[in-house]
């Protein structure tokens, strides 16, 4: 659900997600699918109005979703893309991925994440954490072109 499906089909197509749009009804659905995808959608937006609350802080529902990037080199560039358009919250360590947060224009969290290669899991096979992210220190260790996504 969102508010003004312009501007977050506008977002979608300034973000690093690389979505392309399958199908838009009635001005107030659009159905969109990552590059590639061999699903028909990824994602389904309706929108709901710039009157619609958001739901208060504290209740159930969602956090957040991830989209897996090939590369780290990749998430770097997601790094770049968010903060150049304000979309930025930020990023994290989690041992056996990495990870960049953004907030898109109705104020949901996502995650972008790569994973190291799975030989490297070690000790985070059954672990994770929550660390500052060291980008270039990552991207020293795993290099260009250390792809891990199975797409």
């Amino acid at each position: 659900m969102c508010a003004n499906l312009s501007v977050q089909l506008s977002f979608i197509n300034q973000s690093v997600f690389g979505f392309e749009e399958v199908s838009r009804l009635h001005g107030t659905m659009a159905f969109l699918r990552v590059k590639g995808s061999r699903n028909h959608h990824d994602l389904g937006l309706i929108a709901l109005g710039s009157n619609a609350p958001s739901p208060p802080k504290g209740t159930i529902g969602l956090y957040h979703l991830a989209w897996e990037v090939k590369t780290i080199e990749d998430l770097a560039n997601s790094i770049q893309i968010l903060k150049n358009n304000g979309y930025f919250r930020g990023a994290s360590d989690h041992g056996a991925s990495k990870s960049v947060y953004g907030q898109d224009p109705d104020g949901l969290e996502f995650e972008i994440t790569w994973h190291i290669p799975r030989e490297d899991w070690g000790n985070f096979e059954n672990k994770a954490i929550v660390a500052p992210l060291n980008l270039q220190s990552e991207i020293e260790r795993y290099g260009i072109e250390k792809s891990t996504s199975k797409n």
